[in-house]
């Protein structure tokens, strides 16, 4: 998908969108998307849903629709014009959801989940590049599978850096030994 949301992360409590940076024993370290960028701790007791995780309910029980799909599809239609904001009119959001997805389920995507979805947009946008081109990524993945087998060829010439290592463990065994002759006497 062009934008990439596999770091990007919804807090519960917390307004906004964040971008993982590290994980700590309280939480997780996260970053705002906004321009000031400001680092915080999220707590293990807030909810971290993952915007890769997230998908939009279909008219069929078993299908969901990404959300990155989503955003993709959202910017194909609307370009970098976006003018819906979350405090448009209630039915220009739900052409909007009906023109995005028009299967969309109307009975388990409530205007809360639309409005959402219009704010993470515009943040997403704004704060993440764009990867117009996903299908010249899959010539790429090929040749660096061609470039790893000259390297694969390469790894026997590092096998005498492993008998170095065997000859310093040797040595290493025979060391604690003479010092315990030591000690004792």
């Amino acid at each position: 998908m062009p934008y990439d949301l596999k770091e990007v992360a919804a807090i519960s409590g917390m307004p906004g969108l964040y971008r993982l940076v590290r994980p700590t024993r309280a939480g997780v370290i996260v970053e705002t998307l906004d321009e000031r960028a400001t680092r915080s701790v999220a707590s293990a007791r807030n909810k971290v849903s993952l915007l890769h995780e997230i998908s939009i309910y279909t008219q069929d029980y078993d299908q969901t629709v990404p959300l990155a799909e989503v955003f993709d599809r959202i910017r194909q239609h609307y370009g970098e014009d976006f003018a819906l904001t979350n405090k448009s009119d209630d039915r220009d959001l739900t052409s909007f959801m009906e023109t995005i997805i028009p299967d969309y389920d109307r009975q388990r995507v409530y205007m809360s989940d639309i409005k959402k979805l219009v704010t993470w947009y515009r943040l997403v946008s704004t704060a993440l590049p764009y990867d117009a081109a996903p299908e010249t990524a899959a010539p790429e993945a090929e040749e660096t599978a061609v470039e790893a087998q000259p390297a694969q060829e390469e790894a026997p010439a590092k096998a005498p850096k492993a008998a170095k290592s065997e000859d310093t463990v040797e040595t290493a065994e025979a060391k604690p030994k003479a010092r315990a002759k030591k000690k004792a006497e």
